[in-house]
């Protein structure tokens, strides 16, 4: 069993990424942004999940728009660029499977 605890780091500064750690097969980031904040287009060379803590996140993947939710898990299949901006204060978990 391992646990991986997560920070609140909005209240420190504004955006926030950072890797949680690592389990066999998979890189755990955290990303935090305050409502506008966003990350540029780009790719991950494997599948990635992305899991929506709390707070709402415009993702724009291959052209194609999503509002995910913490009622929503996005995948994302290796070299598929995308970006993505908080709606609001939003913090996600993203998990790069190896």
């Amino acid at each position: 069993m391992t646990i991986i605890p997560i920070q609140a780091m909005l209240e420190e500064k504004t955006k926030h990424i950072g890797k949680l750690g690592s389990i066999a097969g998979a890189d755990i980031l955290n990303i935090q942004l305050r409502a506008g904040e966003r990350i540029p287009e780009h790719h991950a060379d494997n599948e990635v999940l992305i899991i929506v803590q709390f707070g709402e996140v415009r993702f724009l993947v291959e052209g194609v728009e999503e509002i995910l939710t913490q009622d929503t898990i996005l995948t994302l299949k290796p070299s598929e660029k995308h970006s993505l901006e908080a709606i609001t204060d939003a913090r996600v978990i993203v998990i790069k499977l190896k």
